[in-house]
This record gives C-alpha cells, structure tokens and sequence, in this order.
C-alpha cells in the first residue's frame, strides 16, 4: 500500500544524527508516523517549527514529495551560545501503491505535525460478494 524512503540511503543514518539540517540539494529527513484507519491513511510528519507556508506538498504519478524549510528566527547580529535545533531543508518521499487515491489527498497542518490523508481507492476496498444459489442436483447412482 505505501512504500517510505528518506533522501538518503542508510548508512548516512549516522551523519543525519549529528548534522540534523540539511541543504536543498541533500535535504535531511523529518520523523513521520503512518497508520491506515478505516478506508484511509493516516500520515504525520513532525516538522517543529516550521511555517505553514514554508512546506510543499506535490503528488507526481505514485510519488508523494514533502518538502518543507526551517531558517533560523533571530535577529542579526547575534552571538550563538547554543545551536542544537536542525535547520535548513527537509524532505520525504512515500510512494503510493495502486490501493490508495492520490487525486483525494488532503492536509492539515497544526503545532507543527503535517497530517496527511490519503483515502483507499474505490477499487481497493473490501466488497462482499453475492452467491448465487442454483438447484440442487440430484445424484443418481
């Protein structure tokens, strides 16, 4: 139903750690969270502090793209005593199976959480099926 991938492979996990921020042409990734609840699918990304109008949200063919920038709030000049808040670009890409509707997606955005949903396609849901019965044959033997 949904595939996940970060910006980058695995082994960078380590890097990511302790260079949380990222650029716009290595973009780092945002947490998320993805449930199916009923005939849709729930996802949450966790961006902190980002403003609404600095996330971008586009569906191309089966690939969902989150993009969203966090620039620092201070006023020039300043003398930084502490910089542990990632800044910069973050990105995540989800491919969306055949099962899920991308024309439906909608979003909201509220204290900093992003929250997707995405309904199941007509096609994918679970419809019962009617027997028939026909006459009962008899067996000559």
């Amino acid at each position: 139903m949904l595939m996940w991938t970060g910006p980058f492979p695995g082994p960078d996990r380590l890097a990511r750690q302790y260079f949380p921020g990222g650029t716009w042409s290595r973009p780092a990734a945002m947490p998320m969270e993805a449930y199916r609840t009923g005939d849709e699918l729930v996802v949450h990304f966790d961006l902190p502090g980002v403003d609404h109008s600095a996330i971008e949200l586009t569906v191309e063919r089966d690939t969902l793209t989150v993009r969203a920038e966090r620039r620092p709030d201070v006023a020039e000049p300043t003398e930084t005593v502490v910089a542990e808040r990632p800044y910069g670009v973050f990105a995540r890409r989800l491919f969306l199976g055949d099962a899920l509707d991308r024309e439906h997606v909608t979003a909201s955005y509220d204290a900093g959480v992003l929250t997707l949903r995405i309904p199941v396609a007509p096609h994918a849901k679970p419809r019962r099926i009617q027997i028939d019965a026909g006459e009962a044959r008899q067996l000559t033997g």
